[in-house]
């Protein structure tokens, strides 16, 4: 099949337990988001592996390059208080 006839590309987002996290589990082909929804239940969540799913258009991503790494990434490298072990933790803290 050609490119020009092959439905967009969704991008799928489960989440396995009721307040976790979403995460990417792969992505669908589909002509919009009700048939999207429908092919990534259909393929990710057949067997209750999620209790809910996210479908975007994977169009709608905007991602860093590679080529990014050093000018996009660097301006955190002097801020160490971004970093967890910049702070203390308070004596009788057993876990946070």
């Amino acid at each position: 099949m050609s490119n020009q006839h092959q439905w967009p590309a969704w991008e799928v987002f489960t989440q396995k337990t009721d307040g976790e996290a979403h995460e990417h589990a792969g992505n669908v082909h589909a002509p919009d988001a009700e048939m999207a929804l429908l092919n990534a239940r259909d393929v990710y969540g057949r067997r209750q592996e999620a209790v809910n799913i996210w479908v975007v258009p994977s169009s709608a991503i905007t991602a860093s390059t590679p080529d990014d790494v050093g000018p996009f990434f660097d301006p955190a490298n002097d801020k160490m208080y971004r970093w967890p072990n910049y702070f203390k933790t308070p004596d009788g803290i057993k876990q946070i």
